[in-house]
């Protein structure tokens, strides 16, 4: 799985620009919010408030410590109206250069992010983008301050999902389940419906990337209601025995692809797009919700955008968009 993605020129994280109506807005009564309300868990399915399955599509962000330019007003509006996504991944780093350097700014960029996915009908995925060190429990009394805020701030909301642990690694299922089992409780205090999201090991892997399999989560489920489990996969590193793993395991536990690219783990080189497409396939077919890594102009093939692109105001369209960008924009748009 991605490890570690820094820039190649580090990017201070800036605030959103102030919102101006887009050009092309759906109509306030027809957004994926509206039509959806209130997602909860039910079997294995991710399911609206009519108790129907819901498959949520759209993008994460690359880490908002270096690539908060392409997340705003015109990015956000090309996102929403023009590639018709459900849903925007904000990935806030907490190392590298992310949430423990300055926790109270990261916290108000998260705040304004969840605002801006609001304000245009998209769900609001919070990734805790814990990375390096992999054990969820080192960051933990981080993670119960940040999420604390978090959810009392926005407890009201429709639209929010609480992801406790980008991609565990370096740890056991039973670590990253006790870890969960104290992160849990702190979201419910202060939100009691949202959907929470916790990350499988071996780089949510279902424990694949460790050499374990998907039978440590079934076998020993984390003791929580309305949680889903993540997987993450790269098309071209990523293939057989992680498909058959994610598809074993998705008719036993809920899960939801929070992260995956058409490339290698390092979100580089040449796209796989008949693995990628074999994995949309089986994720349509089993209605499992997923976001793209990632919506921005790094310079890997794993960018949606052209580099350059996030200093300038035109992100609609394919012009300005890598062969990556071009078929994930095309598979949100198309249902």
């Amino acid at each position: 799985m991605i490890r570690s993605l820094l820039a190649g020129a580090l990017l201070t994280a800036a605030t959103l620009i102030p919102t101006t109506a887009p050009a092309t807005a759906a109509p306030a009564a027809d957004t994926p919010v509206s039509r959806n309300g209130q997602l909860h868990v039910c079997g294995v399915k991710l399911c609206n408030q009519n108790n129907q399955p819901v498959q949520l599509r759209g993008m994460s962000t690359h880490g908002i410590q270096w690539y908060a330019n392409c997340v705003k007003t015109a990015s956000l509006d090309a996102l929403a109206y023009d590639w018709k996504a459900d849903i925007l991944r904000i990935s806030m780093y907490v190392q590298e250069g992310g949430y423990e350097t300055n926790p109270r700014k990261f916290t108000d960029m998260v705040h304004g992010y969840i605002e801006e996915a609001t304000k245009r009908g998209m769900y609001a995925l919070v990734d805790w983008h814990q990375l390096d060190p992999g054990d969820p429990n080192a960051n933990l009394s981080k993670a119960k301050t940040f999420f604390t805020e978090i959810a009392d701030r926005h407890k009201n909301k429709n639209n929010i999902i609480y992801d406790i642990a980008n991609e565990p690694n370096g740890v056991s299922w039973a670590g990253i389940k006790s870890y969960a089992e104290q992160m849990v409780p702190v979201i419910r205090a202060k939100d009691a419906d949202g959907v929470v999201f916790v990350g499988t090991h071996g780089w949510a892997s279902l424990g694949v990337s460790d050499g374990r399999t998907e039978a440590d989560v079934v076998n020993n489920p984390v003791n929580a209601t309305n949680l889903m489990y993540t997987f993450h996969f790269y098309a071209a590193s990523h293939k057989q025995e992680y498909f058959d793993a994610l598809s074993r395991a998705s008719s036993k536990i809920p899960i939801f692809v929070t992260e995956f690219g058409t490339q290698t783990y390092t979100g580089d080189g040449g796209n796989d797009f008949t693995w990628s497409q074999k994995y949309l396939d089986f994720l349509n077919s089993r209605q499992i919700g997923w976001t793209n890594w990632n919506f921005s102009d790094d310079f890997r093939s794993g960018a949606v955008f052209k580099q350059g692109t996030c200093a300038g105001s035109n992100f609609t369209g394919t012009s300005v968009l890598k062969p990556a960008g071009v078929w994930i924009r095309e598979r949100i748009r198309n249902r």
